[in-house]
């Protein structure tokens, strides 16, 4: 994948990242989701990756991964949480979705409009 792939930020090549900040893996059945912080190639930097990592056989995972640039953190934590509430207030109200922290309604600016932030 080159930087122009990656709309032009200073990513370095995949395997040869300089450092993983931080990093949380969410098992989900035979997926497993991981979201790393990591730095730019110039230490100066930091993004985060989003990977899917799933089992389709015994021996063989396939992986997706998206890059997240600070700029669009708040653009793509609106979009999650609109699309999560639809599904959860519109298409499956009854369901229960356990660990779900409150959705509170959230503004274009990506400002929540009260209420605790967690059930």
């Amino acid at each position: 994948m080159t930087n122009d792939e990656l709309n032009g930020h200073d990513v370095p090549p995949q395997h040869s990242y300089r450092d993983e900040i931080y990093s949380r893996r969410v098992p989900a059945g035979k997926r497993t989701y991981y979201f790393d912080v990591k730095t730019t190639r110039s230490g100066e930097d930091f993004f985060v990756t989003i990977t899917e990592s799933k089992r389709v056989s015994e021996s063989r995972h396939e992986k997706h991964k998206v890059f997240l640039y600070k700029e669009d953190f708040g653009k793509f934590l609106t979009a999650l949480h609109d699309v999560v509430k639809h599904v959860v207030d519109e298409r499956l109200p009854g369901y229960d979705f356990r660990n779900l922290p409150e959705l509170t309604s959230i503004d274009d600016q990506g400002r929540s409009s009260g209420g605790s932030e967690y059930r």
